[in-house]
């Protein structure tokens, strides 16, 4: 046991400071000496430090990567997302230029299609009063031809030549319109185009030949819009095959145009 020893000049420590330092010199007499340490184990620390090192480092570069092909992967994704994307667009793209050319395509169609209709609308109209037409000319050539074998004077040959010249005039402005007239006496029958109402024995004409017309026929452009009423010739010879033309023939007739 110690024993606190008074110094002159100091003033005596209490109870509490000379118990705490007592505990203090305790403390300092409790501390264990440092001891010194093998080689080898100290080099064994060593090793274990580096391994831990090592497998910390691992761990560490292990959630790095892993990380990384997380990121990786959703980068991947969005990519494709964006491909997909972009494929789509490129097939909307691709869809409406196809829409564009058909929509184009209709539309020139329609364009022609309304084009040909009105042009056969004119044309039956054309027809229509051509047609309307026909029957007056009939009768004008019927009382030309009633006027011209009987006997009349001059003022009514006056008359006559008067209507002639009208009847002239509206075969001049139907001619205008594509109006041809059919008169095909001498000529070929033609099925198409003539009406046989009669038939008449000739031996000195061709077979199946247009003796007599009784009304014309007429045509507009290549359409027959009344076939001619005619008779045809039977008994006769058989009328012989047209030949083609040769080609020199047809070179020559070409020059000759130009």
């Amino acid at each position: 046991m110690k024993v606190p020893i008074e110094v002159e000049g100091e003033e005596p420590m209490d109870k509490d400071e000379q118990a705490t330092q007592a505990a203090a010199e305790q403390d300092v007499a409790e501390e264990p000496v440092a001891q010194e340490i093998d080689p080898d184990d100290e080099q064994a620390l060593i090793d274990a430090a580096k391994r831990a090192g090592e497998e910390a480092a691992e761990k560490e570069l292990a959630a790095d990567a892993s990380k990384i092909r997380a990121e990786r992967d959703e980068l991947q994704k969005k990519l494709a997302d964006v491909e997909d994307q972009i494929e789509a667009a490129k097939k909307q793209a691709t869809d409406a230029s196809e829409r564009l050319v058909r929509l184009q395509a209709d539309w020139d169609n329609y364009r022609r299609r309304t084009a040909t209709e009105r042009l056969a609308e004119k044309e039956r109209a054309a027809e229509k009063l051509v047609c309307a037409l026909l029957p007056v000319l009939d009768d004008m050539e019927r009382a030309l031809d009633h006027a011209g074998n009987a006997d009349s004077d001059d003022q009514m040959q006056s008359f006559v030549d008067g209507v002639s010249a009208v009847h002239d005039k509206m075969l001049d402005i139907l001619a205008k319109e594509g109006v041809e007239p059919i008169d095909p006496a001498g000529q070929a029958f033609e099925p198409l185009s003539h009406q046989a109402v009669g038939r008449v024995e000739d031996k000195d004409a061709y077979d199946e030949t247009v003796a007599q017309v009784y009304q014309k026929g007429y045509k507009m452009g290549e359409k027959v819009i009344r076939t001619a009423m005619v008779t045809v010739t039977f008994g006769g010879p058989k009328r012989p095959a047209e030949e083609p033309a040769a080609e020199g023939d047809a070179a020559d007739a070409d020059a000759s145009k130009q």
